[in-house]
């Protein structure tokens, strides 16, 4: 048996014993900590709820679009409803807290997705990752808004661009649309956000943006013209195609500049002009740059023939140069001629001829007065003979007939001369007259009686003795010859003979040097002989030369005979 004493029970003492922490009861703890900080940190991202009115909701759906602002998420839309009238769509958004400060009453929404919009294609990336809502605040501040209606199509312009907008005022819009772009110099710098249309629609005024730094090139003195479509013109140096770009041919397009000889290199730099300044448009480069002369004077010259061709718009030379341009074409009738003429009204800018004095208005008349008493003169031409457009030409005619000048109204009028066709018409009348004039009938009847004495000049008996001599001249020239031909014919009959005696001897001559060929040349037994018979005395010769050395040193050989036998 064993002496370990037996185990005693241990009672604990009631209400004071200790119990131990399990723990299983961690992990409920950690997760309702992180539970309680998501639902802190979400309530805490959380902005405000916005809603925006849009005509469709094409492309938006309730828990998966969003709202970004430069690629950021900025809120989720959470609704998408119709509103009570079903006139347009409303989409509620859950805005983020750090979206809150950009929800004024400037910002601006819009649906980002696949479109062709200003000459462009965007949202291609919408067609895997779906529609969202493009969000663009202004740095400008505002007062906090909630509701919005969005933008059907997304800005020309983002708030951000830095630049400035420019207002031209144009009769007419034209194919100028919203994104149409600016050139400055064929760059492409700015571009049309939109327009307003005065009231009784006077005119249209355009809002044009030219970014930086290309804004600081617009001056006072700049001029914007319509850059559209394509320009094409008929002159004396051909077809002239003008196109800013095709981007401007399908958009329509504004272009402007500054003439350099407004501002001389050596003078100060002009000074930009602000943002919102006001400038006129005008309806191509052409008439841009007839805008730099600021001094223009009308005339009218009345023209009794027909102006087919000629219409506003068309230029006026002076020795083959514009000088200025036709405003009016119209009809008129002449009470003092008891005629209709046609009045052609046209400006001319006297700036466009350099170094010409330029008189003050009130001596304009008495100037123009002495110009037509040296032959100032207005004449219709043609610009081309394919369009038959006419344009009006002025030059010094110094034939001219005396011709007065006065005013009509306002414009000073400019007498006319016949243009080069109606020359060539009273010149072919001219003729006409002359051939007129000719005595046909009496240089007739002259010819008839010539032909009558011609013909009793041939029928005189003298004449026909004359023939008859003549005759028997001829035929004794024909004997003379035929007998001249009887003493050559033998002569001539031995040539053949004369020729084949020629060419036996030649080939006599031929054979002979063949036989001396092939007797005694290369290949002939004679030839191969000699040369047998040149080896043999060629041996010879050495064996003579051998026994005269011989015997030069042993004289005694020719009776003894050679004793150096076996000697080296």
């Amino acid at each position: 048996m064993s002496d370990r004493p037996p185990p005693q029970a241990r009672v604990s003492s009631g209400p004071h014993r200790r119990r131990r922490f399990s723990i299983v009861w961690v992990i409920p703890i950690v997760t309702v900590a992180i539970g309680a900080w998501l639902a802190w940190h979400t309530l805490s991202q959380r902005g405000p709820v916005i809603t925006i009115a849009f005509q469709t909701a094409e492309g938006l759906q309730a828990g998966q679009s969003r709202v970004r602002h430069k690629d950021v998420e900025m809120g989720q839309v959470t609704n998408v409803a119709l509103s009570a009238d079903l006139s347009h769509a409303v989409i509620t958004v859950q805005m983020n807290a750090d979206a809150e400060p950009l929800l004024t009453d400037k910002a601006r929404f819009w649906v980002v997705k696949p479109r062709f919009f200003a000459g462009s294609i965007s949202g291609l990336d919408t067609l895997l990752s779906g529609s969202y809502i493009e969000l663009s605040p202004s740095s400008a501040g505002g007062a906090p808004k909630r509701d919005f209606v969005g933008l059907e199509d997304p800005p020309v312009l983002q708030s951000d661009t830095p630049g400035s907008t420019f207002l031209l005022r144009a009769a007419r819009l034209g194919s100028i649309s919203l994104g149409s772009p600016v050139y400055y110099r064929d760059l492409p710098v700015g571009e049309v956000l939109g327009w307003d249309v005065a009231d009784m629609a006077d005119f249209v005024t355009i809002h044009t943006f030219v970014r930086e730094p290309f804004n600081q090139y617009v001056h006072a003195d700049s001029r914007f013209w319509n850059a559209s479509g394509v320009s094409v013109k008929l002159s004396g140096s051909g077809v002239n195609v003008q196109l800013e770009s095709l981007r401007a041919l399908i958009l329509g397009g504004i272009a402007f500049d500054t003439p350099s000889e407004d501002h001389p290199p050596a003078g100060p730099p002009p000074e930009a002009s602000k943002s919102g300044t006001t400038f006129p448009l005008f309806a191509n480069k052409e008439a841009a740059d007839s805008a730099g002369y600021q001094r223009k004077l009308p005339f009218v010259s009345y023209f009794d023939g027909s102006v087919a061709g000629l219409q506003a718009g068309a230029d006026v030379l002076v020795r083959g140069i514009k000088v200025g341009t036709i405003t009016s074409v119209g009809l008129r009738f002449d009470a003092a001629r008891d005629t209709v003429v046609v009045p052609v009204r046209y400006t001319v800018e006297p700036q466009r001829i350099s170094e010409i004095p330029m008189r003050p208005m009130a001596d304009i008349q008495s100037g123009i007065a002495e110009l037509v008493a040296h032959g100032l003169r207005a004449r219709l031409d043609s610009a081309s003979l394919i369009t038959g457009q006419k344009q009006v030409s002025l030059d010094f005619v110094p034939d001219a007939k005396p011709a007065t000048t006065g005013k009509d109204g306002d414009s000073f009028i400019i007498p006319v001369v016949p243009d080069a066709f109606a020359d060539l018409t009273s010149s072919a009348g001219a003729i006409m007259a002359k051939l007129k004039a000719i005595p046909f009938e009496q240089i007739g009847d002259n010819l008839n009686a010539t032909l009558k004495g011609a013909a009793g000049i041939a029928n005189d008996s003298q004449l026909k003795d004359a023939v008859a001599s003549l005759q028997a001249t001829l035929k004794t020239a024909q004997i003379t010859i035929q007998q001249v031909d009887a003493g050559l014919q033998p002569t001539l009959k031995k040539l053949p003979e004369i020729a084949n005696g020629l060419q036996e001897t030649v080939n006599r001559a031929n054979r002979v040097l063949s036989s001396v060929d092939t007797g005694y040349g290369g290949n002939s037994d004679f030839h191969r002989s000699l040369e047998r018979m040149l080896g043999q005395l060629t041996d010879t010769a050495a064996s003579v030369r051998v026994l005269a050395d011989l015997l030069s040193r042993h004289p005694e050989a020719l009776i003894r005979g050679r004793t150096d036998q076996g000697q080296q």
